[in-house]
């Protein structure tokens, strides 16, 4: 099997993998870290979202030996010093999550979503981008809530 070594939330992190592993799979079951969800393994539902060199990438689409001697971003890098990062907390705070398990993609996409197209967000471009991550409980009036203060925090 090849060694895949990447840069994961800022640490250098190594692991075996055959060259069928998808990043999502090498993460969680190879690297330990499990906020990264598996929702549809078809690219659907975007609980799967993670930074691959600064950009928002499906992991369960991307193979894991691809991503050797990225730099990978997981939903566990965004918190800093044991603080939230400012769109986890406006998800917190807005209640942008029900039962959770889209969460981490959704944030994801909306941090990747204001790298991209700045802090003023409008409702209209926020649902257009999050169009690729399916929640199955919120009805997503208090995502794009969440997504907008976040946004201005960030």
């Amino acid at each position: 099997m090849p060694a895949i070594s990447m840069k994961v939330n800022g640490q250098m992190m190594s692991g075996e993998a055959e060259p069928r592993t998808l990043l999502v799979e090498f993460i969680r079951n190879t690297l330990g870290l499990t906020g990264t969800h598996v929702g549809c393994d078809t690219s659907q539902c975007g609980a799967c979202v993670v930074h691959v060199n600064g950009k928002a990438i499906k992991s369960c689409t991307a193979l894991a030996v691809a991503c050797d001697g990225a730099e990978v971003t997981t939903i566990e890098g965004l918190a800093k010093n044991g603080k939230l990062h400012p769109m986890q907390e406006a998800f917190r705070e807005h209640h942008g999550l029900q039962c959770g398990y889209c969460t981490p993609g959704m944030i994801m996409s909306a941090v990747d979503m204001v790298k991209r197209k700045g802090k003023k967000l409008d409702e209209e471009t926020i649902r257009a981008e999050l169009d690729g991550n399916i929640c199955r409980c919120t009805g997503y009036h208090n995502i794009v809530a969440a997504v907008k203060a976040g946004a201005e925090a960030m």
